[in-house]
């Protein structure tokens, strides 16, 4: 994880769930400073003795959905994200730091295998999260971690991924603004398009041009896309060019469903 990395003196990186810093000592040996998020305050006393004797390492108390939002301009630009990501919360904590004003230029985690496969799937196998990712950066599986590789066993395999930053943390505050529109925009096209798996795209977009089978007709042609489709078969690149055709009719149409 730390070679996936490549930490340098001058990252600073963020870790979720450190536990009793198994990781944490390793990444604060190769970083400047370690910010790690630990919401499980029966280990203050430990953590008060080990930042004794690291003095890079700060532990921020607190669940990182909500603390991470309002420390957000503690942490510099361009830096990492690097943990053994807590299964339960891995769709959220990820969604959090690619939609952070400041995002990290690239996160690293150990994740269930399934969850890496998901994030990772190409046309023909997409999902929102696969799309969420997608959008925002270029996710890759690293390395697979078998269940044997850890005592106590658990019941699934692992797998290190990497998620690297397309965009980057610099961009100007207009060019923010513009994206976040067009973000909304994009996720909520997306989620319509996924609403019912079982329903060709066609039928599940259908709503958000006001039932207009000719003009979506018409935006499936532009785009390139057969009206027997289902989301799962997009690319990135045909949900965004879907979103600006459908965003551009029912703006030009003064339809409010975006």
């Amino acid at each position: 994880m730390i070679k996936a990395a490549d930490l340098s003196k001058d990252d600073t990186v963020i870790e979720v769930g450190p536990g009793f810093g198994a990781l944490t000592f390793a990444l604060a040996e190769k970083a400047e400073k370690v910010a790690a998020f630990e919401i499980e305050k029966k280990l203050g006393s430990y953590w008060d003795e080990m930042i004794k004797k690291n003095k890079n390492v700060e532990i921020v108390w607190g669940n990182v959905l909500r603390k991470f939002p309002i420390s957000n301009f503690q942490f510099p630009i361009n830096f990492k994200v690097v943990s053994n990501l807590p299964y339960q919360i891995t769709s959220s904590v990820i969604r959090l730091f690619l939609e952070a004003e400041n995002q990290p230029e690239v996160m690293v985690f150990m994740l269930q295998k399934e969850v890496a496969e998901r994030i990772c799937a190409r046309p023909g196998d997409m999902s929102v999260l696969a799309v969420s990712v997608r959008y925002y950066a270029d996710p890759e599986i690293v390395m697979y971690v078998p269940r044997s590789s850890f005592w106590p066993e658990p019941e699934v395999d692992s797998a290190i991924i990497k998620i690297k930053n397309q965009k980057g943390s610099l961009h100007s505050r207009k060019a923010k603004i513009k994206n976040k529109e067009f973000d909304d925009i994009f996720f909520k096209v997306v989620k319509a398009g996924f609403a019912n798996r079982r329903k060709m795209l066609f039928k599940n977009l259908l709503p958000l041009v006001g039932k207009d089978k000719t003009a979506l007709k018409k935006i499936f042609s532009e785009v390139g896309i057969a009206e027997s489709a289902r989301a799962q078969e997009l690319s990135v690149d045909d949900w965004k060019k879907l979103t600006s055709l459908i965003h551009r009719f029912t703006s030009a149409k003064g339809l409010f469903v975006l």
